[in-house]
């Protein structure tokens, strides 16, 4: 063979290898599952090839693909393996009945015919009516025609068990109805649209969207509380009638038959709208019109469903008000920082956070009137003052314009509570905001209530005695007992509370972590004790003290086991320079910190009251 023609060869070889790389890049897009017919460009992209490169590898290789038409004329490709497998399976669908127009749908094709069913449903313009039952989606999507009606509806009902986008309702009379949940995002979006249509169509009634007033006889937990223990026959032997009024947190419609559920916060009631019972027609187009969310007032008489509701038999309704953003969904109790930054959302659709709120003031009223109850009195300190003090923390700052002064946020009301006490007043408490501008957690909120009180001619002892006093009496009045639950756990508030030195909890807690006993004096030499924090990777400073080591300690190995109430006291001197000094022992102050749950919750001490060690 000559040198021209084995270069030839050689060219012809190096040319079917590209060929057959080429035909592969593009072959793999064929076989892309996503999709079965590929344009030129979309292979182009998708293999990497310029587009000349793809159309000339098709022409080479077209008995392995199929080509067609789009509606826009542009050519789309697909294997023809695909094709002849997808055939194969539309021909295998087909052969399940000689009628082609009766073919069998794969289950999750019916499950998305229906919920657009549903989806029409719960945007009509009369949103009470959003159910459908399976008779009445089965006349619509004409679903699995090739069975007989009992096989279509027990077909039907199957499918729809168990989906968590749609809920089964069963009305009085025994049927059920299936409505699609509001966590469908795009049913939510357009539901805004809806909301504002039907607050338009109120005011083309003559309703007045947002009345001044509305005077009612009775609040919705005030009805629960008198009538909840009472029988239907007591009810309807009495009939009594009511004026109420709350929010809508849902509508629910079975024919003629409809009922709202409202709540004011506390309790939840519901009414039964009836068209025929209305004293006014205009009302049942008011009712048609209402959405969840909206505030609306009742007039009727109290009465017992068949099913033992206690309800209200509207003759009357009254608009209150349009809200015109949908409520939050059910995901939303466990977006925590949603439900803090929105708070009246929170509180709308969460009745737990209610209650948190409702049993804080009745714990601020109970602190009082046990101080109160101990001649204590209750003062005001300033917010703004011109030099921060009372704690190590970064204040806020601000700035008076009329003085030209700057000013701090206070971060403790300790320096002017002391100043009351230095005048004569001897006992002397506040409940008061601070400010802190450091970090935030959990545990730690730049803004936040503290109780401070001061009592001349006391110690540390005495007000260990009366803050478990304090927290006991609370608890009494609050929880009507001795107990709650948190973070999993029972807190017991029976005094008195367990008790231990701060030295004596980290010589318990490092000699359980090492397996051998540590010595209490350890922890008040240097070098043991900065050999146990290496043993034990605790971090210290440098600079740390003996002192400030055994309370690094603690903090690492002790606080979060401190469950139950307990006090610990008797802190070293370093990390407490205000406080006094125990008689017998310099190196360590009568000062004591609270621990429940974990977590400190209280500190105080015998104040350092010579001006001269200051």
């Amino acid at each position: 063979m000559s040198a021209g023609e084995q270069a030839g060869t050689h060219a012809e070889a190096g040319s079917r290898a590209n060929d057959a790389g080429v035909w592969a890049s593009v072959r793999a897009a064929l076989d892309n599952p996503d999709y079965l017919w590929r344009t030129v460009k979309g292979l182009a992209k998708e293999s990497g090839l310029d587009r000349k490169e793809v159309e000339d590898v098709l022409v080479r290789h077209q008995s392995e693909v199929v080509r067609r038409e789009g509606k826009s004329g542009q050519s789309r490709y697909a294997s023809r393996d695909r094709v002849e497998e997808w055939r194969h399976r539309r021909a295998s669908q087909r052969s399940f009945t000689e009628d082609t127009t009766r073919r069998l749908i794969s289950d999750e094709d019916a499950r998305t015919k229906v919920r657009k069913v549903l989806k029409k449903a719960r945007m009509a313009p009369e949103p009470q009516s959003g159910g459908r039952t399976i008779d009445d989606i089965l006349k619509t999507t004409k679903l699995r025609r090739d069975l007989d009606p009992e096989q279509r509806h027990d077909y039907l009902k199957a499918l729809l068990a168990g989906q968590s986008d749609i809920e089964r309702t069963e009305a009085p009379d025994g049927e059920i109805w299936y409505a699609l949940r509001e966590s469908d995002e795009e049913v939510r979006l357009d539901e805004r649209e809806r909301r504002r249509a039907n607050h338009e169509a109120l005011q083309a009634l003559g309703v007045e969207p947002y009345p001044a007033r509305f005077h009612r006889s009775d609040s919705l937990s005030a009805i629960v509380d008198m009538h909840e223990s009472r029988s239907g026959e007591e009810l309807e032997d009495e009939r009594p009638e009511t004026i109420t009024a709350g929010r809508v947190v849902a509508i629910r419609s079975f024919g003629k038959a409809n009922f709202l559920v409202l709540t004011d916060g506390k309790s939840r009631l519901q009414a039964y709208v009836r068209e025929d019972s209305l004293e006014n027609a205009r009302d049942f187009d008011l009712f048609k019109r209402l959405d969840v969310g909206d505030l609306v007032g009742v007039e009727g008489r109290i009465f017992r469903t068949r099913t033992d509701e206690l309800t209200v038999w509207a003759e009357h309704l009254t608009f209150l008000a349009k809200s015109l953003e949908p409520l939050p969904e059910k995901w939303f109790d466990t977006d925590v920082e949603t439900r803090y930054r929105q708070r009246y959302l929170d509180l709308t659709v969460n009745p737990a956070s209610r209650q948190v709120f409702e049993t804080r003031s009745r714990v601020i009223r109970a602190i009082r009137r046990f101080l109160d109850d101990r001649g204590y009195l209750e003062v005001e300190t300033p917010m703004m003052q011109p030099l921060p003090g009372g704690a190590l923390a970064r204040p806020f700052v601000t700035h008076h314009n009329a003085l030209d002064l700057p000013l701090y946020l206070r971060v403790a009301p300790e320096l002017y509570l002391k100043r009351l006490t230095v005048g004569g007043m001897e006992r002397v408490y506040e409940i008061n905001r601070n400010f802190r501008n450091e970090g935030i957690s959990t545990r730690h909120n730049p803004e936040f209530t503290m109780l401070e009180f001061y009592e001349a001619y006391s110690d540390y002892e005495k007000l260990m005695t009366q803050t478990e006093e304090l927290l006991g009496a609370v608890a009494d009045e609050v929880l009507n007992g001795r107990e709650c639950t948190y973070g999993g756990a029972t807190i017991s508030w029976s005094t008195p509370f367990a008790r231990r030195s701060l030295r004596g909890a980290v010589r318990d807690a490092v000699s359980k972590r090492l397996g051998r006993d540590v010595p209490e004096g350890d922890l008040r030499d240097l070098a043991a004790v900065t050999q146990l924090a290496r043993e034990l990777d605790v971090e210290v400073a440098p600079e740390a003290g003996p002192g400030k080591i055994a309370f690094a300690l603690f903090e690492a190995l002790c606080e979060d086991g401190l469950v139950q109430p307990t006090f610990v006291h008797d802190l070293p001197t370093e990390v407490s320079p205000l406080s006094k000094q125990k008689p017998d022992d310099p190196d360590t102050v009568e000062r004591f910190e609270l621990y429940i749950g974990g977590m400190e919750i209280a500190n105080a001490f015998s104040e350092l009251n010579d001006p001269a060690e200051q």
